[in-house]
């Protein structure tokens, strides 16, 4: 098969100039299913600051403040080992399920697809028309109809990219904040509103000029393919075998005994893909995995009364061996190495420590004595209450022998997701002669039950 298409973009000419798309309006079953798919995560998406999880919002990633929130649960600057595996299994996790599922995620999940072609694009076929009407809109002479169409489309996609920039921010910085930067006068929340305006900016030029650049220019996901995908990957593919030889279609036709493949070579699949490539010519890093190529074959073949999956979701090795597409030992091996790293992750979320406690000797003190003989030694701590409980802490020297004495109140209040900081000292029962360092554990108690421990030294002789 010739490759000279892999050395260029389809959607950049020889001269290094743009060349702009105009898909073709998809539809079929997998675009309905991409609709609902895509419905449900937009409907998350815009409604999840306005969501509460005892009394916490369902995610808030206050970078500002280091201040973050996930299913309702706290995480701060000490949860940072959770995040650094988070992301190590995350990357992982991206490599494993390219492997096996191929692109999947940028067709179903991702959300510049989402955005471009559920939103963005719907909006460009209400008020230009399909892809010939809009070709011939734009090569058409200027007139009040061209002027209208295409200032209300612009108008239309800010005010989404507005939305879009508010819905972001209001993860941020909370939709509370959100709420007082909106309802306040500009003059007194300056920089939030610029905040909010250039954000909206940036959507609007990601999806009225960049779109599909961002795919193939910008996002390395799509680059990072060439090396994640093999034989046996699940891929949006073209059945070479039974295509080829392609040829147009003619009434009553024996195909076969003519040496006819079942591809007709209508251009559809050509015509109707966002990012301007032939899928035909094999699994290409401008693929998104869409499937409206998919759609829009299987149309074809329908019509032709020939079947259809001509192109569809398979793999190379079935392609090449003429088998069907099924689950094999290395599909549900991967899958199940998923799950167990997903589960990991939720379980580091969910089973975290409730309080995360800092004690550490005050600086520049030394060894005291008591009056009755006993040794003491002055420390500081910090305490963050990670849970969306109130606490009321007591500390316990739980090695070696001796007691904790708060400096102030024996108990410490501490409401969930505040924090705390005070001083201690800790005696000891029995001096241990010759011993320059102590390891002591201090357990952190909430009415009797255990939050934390903590280890630390106490300074001897």
């Amino acid at each position: 098969m010739e490759e000279s298409f892999r050395d260029s973009l389809a959607t950049v000419d020889d001269a290094g100039n743009r060349k702009w798309v105009y898909p073709k309006k998809p539809s079929g079953k997998f675009h309905n299913y991409r609709a609902i798919v895509s419905f449900i995560l937009l409907t998350l998406l815009f409604s999840g600051p306005f969501i509460k999880i005892n009394g916490n919002p369902l995610l808030l990633l206050n970078v500002i403040e280091r201040k973050f929130v996930i299913f309702g649960s706290i995480f701060y600057p000490q949860d940072f080992y959770i995040f650094m595996f988070v992301m190590a299994v995350g990357v992982i996790a991206i490599g494993i399920f390219t492997l096996v599922f191929g692109r999947f995620f940028c067709g179903w999940i991702c959300p510049q697809t989402i955005f471009m072609e559920m939103v963005f694009r719907k909006i460009e076929y209400w008020i230009e028309g399909d892809w010939n009407k809009q070709k011939a809109l734009n090569k058409a002479e200027l007139s009040p109809s061209k002027v209208f169409k295409k200032v209300s489309k612009h108008i239309l996609f800010f005010a989404v990219s507005f939305i879009i920039s508010n819905t972001f921010l209001a993860y941020i910085i909370g939709i509370e904040e959100l709420t007082t930067i909106i309802t306040a006068p500009p003059s007194e929340h300056i920089w939030g509103f610029f905040s909010i305006i250039l954000f909206a900016f940036a959507f609007y030029i990601v999806f009225s000029r960049l779109r599909e650049q961002i795919c193939t220019s910008v996002c390395p996901y799509g680059r990072l393919q060439g090396v994640l995908l093999d034989e046996h990957s699940i891929v949006v593919a073209y059945d070479y075998k039974r295509g080829e030889n392609r040829a147009k279609f003619r009434k009553n036709e024996d195909r076969a005994a003519e040496s006819k493949g079942d591809c007709v070579d209508c251009h559809q699949c050509i015509n109707v893909c966002p990012t301007g490539i032939d899928i035909r010519n094999g699994t290409q890093l401008e693929c998104v995995h869409c499937t409206a190529c998919m759609d829009v074959c299987d149309g074809i073949m329908d019509k032709l009364s020939l079947p259809g999956g001509l192109i569809r979701y398979t793999s190379e090795y079935h392609i090449k061996n003429e088998s069907k597409l099924s689950l094999n030992k290395r599909t549900v091996g991967f899958s199940f190495l998923l799950v167990i790293l997903t589960a990991i992750i939720f379980g580091l979320l969910l089973f975290r420590n409730k309080v995360e406690a800092t004690i550490l000797r005050t600086p520049g003190t030394l060894l005291q004595t008591q009056a009755d003989g006993r040794w003491s030694n002055l420390y500081n701590y910090n305490i963050v209450n990670k849970s969306n409980e109130d606490f009321v802490l007591e500390f316990t020297l739980e090695s070696p022998k001796g007691v904790v004495q708060i400096i102030g109140d024996s108990t410490i209040q501490l409401a969930k997701g505040s924090k705390t900081s005070g001083s201690l000292f800790v005696i000891l029962e029995e001096k241990h002669p010759n011993t320059r360092q102590i390891p002591i554990v201090i357990g952190i108690f909430n009415q009797g039950e255990r939050v934390d421990e903590v280890q630390t030294n106490f300074l001897g002789e």
